[in-house]
């Protein structure tokens, strides 16, 4: 049988792989975001993790070419496929708890089109267990088959680098696995077909689920740590940046930087390990401390402007600021779980007024998110008591920053990327 692939959730994961896909197999794109798939087909992507030409150059007409990129919200269209494979996003709730809630619509969605034989692949980050133990128990139950006998069920983590042009999917490693030894091996083949890089086959599904979660826990207790060495630096009158520098130059010494936890991944990934360390009777001690400390960022960087302030004879009450940049990481449209919100909610207990300004961000998108007014163009009428630096878009590198600036105004870089600031994180 040749394979016809489903791939469930068009967003940053998704559709970059959709497309790679695409170049070798019929690929159906299917989102229940009829605006999204309109988008599409028209060409266009408004993450821009596919160039337009890119795009073009594998979408198809029809659900039935033989080889291509067709997108659409209509479940009809998936119902031939015979790999399924999920990519909705994993986030927390309001206490930090995992919400599969975007796991379980999808498989529920999958469950009604699943046929014998069929193999349903899940991407999204998940605690060890999720995809046997949660999604499908909702294949078998909206399916009416039964697991590992009618249908069966593999799991290769996602790696996307949202924003990162030189790391795209088909050049980073792919760890795979499958519920039976010969369907692990069976998605393995399929992802070895276009993934340049190279397949990790892992023993087991859950032995993959592991492997996701912690790549990023470890990126985040690395940064909590170098978050930590700002904090205490700042306090004894010593340049961070100067430190790492220093120290980067021992062969093993792990470059980290401090800064601000957001996105999709790596501050959201370590709750999801924790939850399940919890549920089996284990406190996790090291993994929420880095949460706890990187989650505190905002605060702090707030507090460091408002000192600063006050130390140049600013009034705070009152006082215009500057921020630049809300996406959660430089030259990318993504604001989801963005830290930098942290920062504003801060410094408006202050009394701070704050705009906000970055040409990458949609304003509409942020407005929904977070309730907040975000400009793509700076009101150059306006001077400022203060401006802090919190993504290091490349077109903040050349901005003329002295001629928004009031006189003695402060200038906070979050990203140490400004040749004249008044003090970095």
């Amino acid at each position: 049988m040749s394979n016809k692939i489903a791939v469930i959730g068009l967003g940053y994961v998704g559709l970059p792989l959709a497309r790679l896909f695409a170049t070798k197999f019929p690929v159906v794109g299917f989102d229940i975001n009829q605006k999204r798939i309109d988008e599409l087909n028209s060409g266009k992507d408004n993450t821009l993790e596919i160039e337009e030409d890119i795009l073009q150059k594998v979408l198809v007409k029809s659900p039935s070419d033989s080889k291509g990129l067709y997108c659409s919200a209509y479940l009809e269209d998936i119902k031939n496929c015979n790999y399924y494979i999920v990519t909705v996003p994993t986030p927390v709730d309001k206490n930090n708890r995992p919400d599969l809630t975007p796991l379980f619509k999808s498989s529920e969605t999958v469950g009604k089109v699943l046929k014998k034989g069929d193999i349903v692949i899940y991407e999204s980050t998940v605690y060890p267990g999720v995809t046997e133990e949660e999604c499908v128990p909702v294949l078998e139950r909206i399916s009416g088959l039964k697991f590992n006998v009618d249908f069966f069920a593999g799991y290769s983590p996602e790696r996307i680098n949202p924003g990162d042009k030189e790391h795209t999917v088909e050049k980073i490693l792919k760890v795979t696995s499958g519920s039976t030894p010969e369907i692990g091996v069976k998605v393995d083949e399929l992802y070895k077909s276009v993934i340049t890089a190279g397949t990790h086959l892992a023993p087991t599904i859950k032995v993959a689920e592991a492997a996701k979660v912690i790549e990023n826990s470890q990126r985040d207790i690395n940064i909590a740590f170098v978050n930590e060495l700002a904090k205490i630096f700042n306090l004894l009158g010593i340049n961070t940046q100067d430190v790492l520098e220093a120290a980067a130059t021992k062969w093993n010494f792990l470059p980290f930087k401090p800064g601000l936890v957001g996105g999709h991944c790596i501050g959201v990934d370590p709750y999801y390990l924790a939850q399940k360390a919890q549920e089996a009777g284990y406190h996790p001690e090291i993994i929420l401390a880095g949460r706890r400390l990187n989650d505190s960022m905002g605060e702090y960087v707030a507090s460091q402007v408002v000192k600063l302030m006050i130390k140049k004879g600013i009034t705070v009450n009152g006082a215009q600021l500057l921020l630049l940049g809300i996406t959660f990481k430089e030259n990318c449209p993504d604001v989801r779980n963005t830290k930098i919100v942290d920062v504003i909610a801060a410094l408006e207990e202050y009394g701070i007024n704050v705009t906000i300004y970055d040409p990458w961000a949609n304003p509409t998108e942020v407005m929904h998110e977070y309730q907040l007014t975000c400009h793509s163009e700076l009101i150059l009428e306006t001077k400022y008591d203060s401006i802090v630096l919190g993504v290091a878009h490349k077109e903040f590198i050349e901005m003329d920053i002295n001629s928004l600036m009031n006189k003695n105004a402060v200038v906070y870089d979050v990203k140490g990327i400004l040749k004249n600031s008044d003090a970095k994180l």
